[in-house]
């Protein structure tokens, strides 16, 4: 049988297993094989195997290539196979079926890489050249019309000795572009070896669903709830905490490939949450006693404190409080601790106490209830009524050597200690901190003893013990104060104003808030500092707030009794440092809202530079007094609990009478 062109068609080139026939069907395909087989080696023509899909209309619409071709031809026979089992896949969830759609509609405009990737279009295959390796002959057809389009190469009118021929490259390439286009919708599967297939642009039937700005699993991103926006994980880190830091999103997963886009940093939240992912080789070569500044992994090396304090400087709250040993303690201590000006908490609460009260635990559980789960206490201290309790964040107790103390008796005649110091060290990361307050000789004229007091304590306060100086070199075995990097000395110094008390009073009245300069003038102890005779090398914040001292206990009015003491600073704050601009002072105030004693506490924030250590001294090992923070967290929700039932209470009995 011939076609209007002139070429035999073979009706048994490729074979179909109809649906009619049954057994009888498949003894005439395996006739027709041979048959095809037979005339192939004598004409010369390709043979294909017809997918089951396809049926009689591959012999309608198939075309043999020109005759031109016929010797470069290499024939190859085709058995028919049954078809292919259903291939079993397990439910797909909805966040995979819109991941794979969107994959879909990404790749049918590239080409396919993947052999096994079954993507669903009905448009026809566009024209592909085959690989270079095969010019000057067209490429055997394996399984051709099972899986793939034909394609044809416009090099082989090149190469080919028939390629020079009238119309042959032109009609090779339109019958190809003719079969491509006619089972471009039913035909998939492998393309020729080395040719890349491509898909037209297809339009889809119905409008997809929109697309959100990244494709992360729904679940994944929501699971920790750390941004109710769902907004880039770096981007709200940067906006919603003051420090950026790489504890938040470490640079070095998004360098190694890691983390990639902003769906992998999503993704990554619900699995490291806001801790710094540790690798694996990171726990296995750390070790904490190696005592190198630099070393990678060092518990306080440089770089953990710069995952802590970017910036490298910490806040310090430092307050001094002559309680006159009144057993009555504030209500409330919010605003003595937690005052409104700063935005933040610090990072370390140091408070110190002269003429404490009789319960001092008391006190400190005070202390803990204020400052709530986030605090621990690192350590505390007595010298008779002295009282000093340091407070530091919890996470932060890692990092502190092992915490030591001592103390310095001034009065020796009095069996109650009273006046004295007391003094706390430690050091945090590379940087040691010296902590003292203080208690001097009281009375208006006895300036030389307080600077008696002060020279003893420099010398006689035995610190550091165990804890090693970072920097010995400039130490001196008579000044306790040169030993340590950040100095710190707060207390009842009980320096007065050279002033008679009318004068006072009228500065005070023509001046109500915070211009002290006048007063100021007449300090003892701004006058002996600037003489150098004692306080060397300390400094002291600009003083804005009225005298601490001393008062009508539970009034604003200063002394009305037949003394008429003169209004004084006798509560200060002083700070030194080894290094210049390592301290800062922020803010220096006092508190007037507490009134149960005739002192008003003072208190003053700093920022303090800190600098990586050595994982060789002494550790604390993350020590706090344990009991202490039970009681203390108990004692806020039971206050709470109670706060709230009043107001209940308050609520539900109010009575209306009728006159």
């Amino acid at each position: 049988m011939s076609t209007p062109n002139g070429f035999p068609q073979h009706s048994g080139a490729c074979v179909t297993r109809s649906t009619e026939g049954g057994a009888v069907q498949d003894l005439h395909a395996k006739k027709a094989g041979k048959a095809a087989k037979k005339e192939a080696d004598s004409n010369g023509v390709l043979t294909f195997e017809d997918p089951p899909s396809v049926g009689t209309s591959l012999n309608e619409t198939l075309k043999l290539l020109p005759d031109e071709l016929k010797a470069n031809m290499k024939i190859k026979s085709v058995t028919p196979r049954p078809p292919r089992k259903p291939r079993l896949e397990r439910a797909a969830s909805l966040d995979e079926k819109s991941w794979r759609r969107w994959r879909r509609f990404r790749t049918s405009q590239e080409s396919l890489t993947d052999p096994n990737e079954t993507s669903s279009s009905n448009s026809s295959l566009q024209d592909a050249s085959l690989s270079p390796a095969v010019r000057g002959r067209v490429s055997p057809c394996h399984q051709c019309c099972q899986q793939n389009s034909l394609h044809s190469s416009p090099d082989a009118s090149e190469t080919s000795p028939m390629g020079k021929s009238k119309g042959g490259t032109s009609d090779l390439g339109k019958r190809a572009s003719e079969i491509s286009s006619a089972f471009g919708g039913l035909l998939r599967g492998k393309a020729f070896a080395g040719g890349k297939p491509r898909l037209s642009q297809i339009m889809p039937a119905r409008p997809l669903p929109p697309m959100e700005l990244n494709v992360a699993s729904h679940t994944l991103r929501t699971t920790n709830r750390i941004d109710s926006d769902f907004m880039d994980y770096r981007h709200y880190s940067q906006h919603k905490f003051g420090r950026v830091s790489s504890s938040l999103s470490d640079t070095r997963l998004h360098g190694n490939g890691m983390v990639y886009d902003n769906c992998s940093t999503d993704s990554m939240k619900s699995t490291f949450s806001l801790l710094t992912p540790i690798r694996s080789k990171d726990v296995r070569s750390r070790s904490y006693l190696e005592g190198s500044l630099l070393a990678n992994g060092a518990l306080l090396g440089a770089e953990e404190l710069s995952k802590y304090f970017p910036d490298r400087n910490i806040g310090i709250f430092v307050a001094t409080w002559n309680m006159q040993g009144q057993k009555e303690l504030p209500v409330n201590l919010d605003d003595f601790l937690l005052p409104t000006d700063p935005d933040y908490a610090q990072d370390m609460y140091v408070i110190g106490v002269q003429e404490g009260c009789p319960d001092r635990r008391e006190w400190e559980i005070r202390l803990q209830e204020t400052l709530g789960p986030h605090y621990v206490m690192l350590y505390s201290a007595a010298h008779g009524v002295l009282y000093m309790s340091v407070f530091i964040r919890r996470d932060l107790i890692w990092f502190c050597s092992e915490v030591e103390y001592a103390t310095v008796t001034t009065r020796i005649v009095s069996q109650i200690k009273t006046k004295g110091a007391l003094g706390i060290c430690f050091t945090f990361f590379g940087t040691s901190f010296l902590f003292i307050t203080s208690h001097f000789t009281s009375g208006d004229s006895k300036v030389n003893e307080r600077k008696l007091d002060y020279n003893k304590t420099i010398q006689a306060l035995t610190l550091p013990k165990n804890v090693p100086d970072t920097n010995p070199y400039r130490s001196s075995s008579s000044d306790v104060t040169t030993r340590f990097d950040e100095v710190f000395w707060f207390g009842d110094f009980n320096f007065r104003l050279n002033k008679d008390r009318e004068t006072v009073d009228s500065i005070l009245n023509q001046n109500p808030e915070t211009d002290v300069s006048k007063l100021l003038a007449y300090d003892q102890l701004t006058s002996e500092m600037s003489r150098g005779s004692i306080f060397k090398g300390f400094q002291e914040a600009d003083i804005h707030f009225r005298p601490s001292y001393k008062f009508d206990i539970g009034k604003d009015s200063y002394d009305t009794t037949s003394k008429q003491r003169t209004p004084s600073y006798t509560d200060r704050v002083v700070y030194r440092s080894r290094y210049k601009d390592d301290i800062h002072a922020v803010k220096y105030s006092s508190c007037p809202v507490i009134k149960t004693s005739d002192h008003r506490p003072v208190f003053a924030l700093f920022r303090v530079k800190v600098r990586p250590g050595r994982d060789n001294i002494p550790l604390a090992a993350g020590q706090f007094d344990r009991e202490l923070y039970l009681i203390g967290i108990k004692r806020r929700i039971t206050r709470e609990l109670q706060k709230r039932q009043e107001q209940k209470d308050q609520k539900s009995s109010s009575v209306c009478s009728i006159s």
